[in-house]
């Protein structure tokens, strides 16, 4: 397109003219008219050009002869820019840099401000918190390299059955026992233990009802026969669980070092304490004090609730995301303890001597606990008008100081689930009726990537202290 050609551009018929537009090679015509519906933008001032020169500002190359205007871009990107175009809207895909396509429209002359709704909320939060998409891609990879060495440790255990003598009905028990849901006899394994867990503690709760209770002779109270009955069942039940999993445990060492199992064996210790401690106290009346220990172990039969989590996923999920979210937890507590020192001396000076609820700063501490989280007894309330103030902003405080690292522990427990699940249903698909002749399909190439890239991760992190080192950890990404 010549300078006396661009002279007459207006009295052509833009709507049977195109241009050729080559985007790093991605070649596309483009209708004037669809171009001047946004003349602000690079391709619509393109049209407005009256030399080549203002030509060359705006592209880098311009073939006259094929009216080819060249531009030296990403072309993975530039069809989101055609679509602009056509419909006056953008969209942005998860998977692209919010960073690089920013640039990109910019580069185009396209604002912001023409990203749909359905997509501006995840750009600008993606703009705002670069880390979170960063913390789910490191989740994600954890989660494969995790799930993978689980499963090639299930299918490790599972092959020690085969050096031993009954390997397959050892193996067939062990499964059915540790691997709820498995198979059918797993299943209905899993629903009666579930049934003997609820009812002892539906009948542990029972039987603090005072019209449960009998009462002898010595004017002391006794559980109900039909209770003790229960009671007995059940460690009988649990005590018989935990030997059929030791029994068939393919690693006898390693079987009290799975926190599923100390919990089996912690909630039947106390019943079997209690006995010896009865049978003590009952040989010697000197030592009648034992006899109140033997009351404490018993509330602690309230942790056979922790059994449920052998069946359950989302009690595992919770333990692991508590166990990897004690940074946030921390974070938590120090938010609190700072809110709670602050607003209990607050409170102390205002209403020391208008409120003897409020007359020391222990007394507070309790008050500003009570109330940063958001509980509120109402056993001690503030007076003065003071005072109500200052408790209208610990609430609030609370309230802020509660939420923040909420969505962090959250994000974490919805990665755990996930795994969790997944990690379940590659088990479940697990077939062991001849022995185990080859390890489950995982493809090793990933795991192996996986791997690569943790120790290169690792190795980045360590040498961002000198230029040379910083050069390397570009060239890795």
């Amino acid at each position: 397109m010549t300078g006396e050609r661009l002279e007459d551009l207006s009295g052509w018929h833009f709507e049977d003219t195109e241009i050729t537009v080559n985007v790093g090679g991605y070649k596309k015509k483009l209708r004037y008219d669809t171009l001047l519906k946004f003349p602000d933008t690079r391709l619509g001032k393109l049209l407005g050009c009256q030399s080549k020169e203002s030509i060359l500002e705006l592209c880098d190359d311009y073939d006259d002869a094929m009216n080819e205007f060249y531009f030296d871009r990403n072309p993975e990107l530039f069809p989101y820019v055609l679509h602009f175009y056509n419909t006056g809207k953008l969209h942005v895909m998860g998977e692209l840099c919010v960073f690089s396509f920013c640039q990109e429209i910019e580069y185009w002359g396209i604002n912001e401000f023409f990203i749909d709704s359905c997509c501006s909320y995840s750009y600008h939060g993606r703009k705002v918190e670069p880390d979170q998409d960063q913390w789910e891609e490191k989740s994600e990879q954890e989660s494969t390299t995790s799930s993978f060495d689980e499963i090639l440790a299930f299918y490790h255990d599972a092959s020690k059955f085969d050096r031993q003598p009954f390997g397959n009905i050892r193996r067939r028990l062990w499964l059915a026992l540790d691997n709820p849901g498995y198979s059918v006899m797993s299943r209905v394994f899993s629903i009666l233990s579930i049934i003997v867990v609820l009812g002892s503690i539906v009948t542990m709760c029972l039987n603090s009802l005072p019209d449960f209770q009998i009462v002898n002779a010595n004017g002391s109270s006794e559980e109900d026969p039909r209770f003790e009955i229960v009671e007995h069942f059940g460690i009988a039940w649990f005590t018989l669980e935990l030997v059929m999993r030791f029994a068939v445990s393919p690693d006898f060492r390693a079987f009290f070092k799975h926190p599923l199992n100390i919990i089996d064996f912690i909630s039947i210790a106390p019943f079997y304490i209690t006995l010896i401690v009865n049978l003590v106290v009952e040989s010697s009346p000197a030592l009648a004090n034992l006899g109140r220990v033997a009351q404490v172990l018993r509330l602690m039969r309230i942790f056979r609730i922790l059994k449920l989590a052998r069946h359950s996923t989302g009690l595992r999920s919770l333990g692991a995301t508590l166990k990897y979210s004690y940074k946030e937890v921390g974070l938590l507590l120090l938010y609190l303890s700072v809110g709670i020192s602050i607003f209990s001396v607050v409170a102390y000076t205002i209403e020391k001597e208008e409120n003897d609820g409020l007359a020391t700063i222990p007394a507070c501490w309790w008050w500003a606990t009570v109330s940063m989280t958001t509980v509120g007894y109402g056993d001690v309330v503030p007076g003065t008008i003071a005072g109500k103030l200052t408790a209208s902003a610990c609430i609030l405080a609370g309230i802020l100081v509660v939420v923040l690292p909420i969505t962090l522990i959250f994000n974490k427990f919805s990665h755990f689930y996930r795994r969790q699940r997944q990690l379940e249903n590659a088990m479940r698909s697990c077939d062991f009726g001849d022995g185990v002749k080859e390890i489950p399909s995982v493809n090793l190439r990933d795991y192996y990537a996986h791997k690569v890239k943790a120790l290169m991760a690792n190795l980045s992190n360590m040498s961002k202290s000198t230029p040379s080192e910083q050069s390397l950890d570009c060239s890795l990404n």
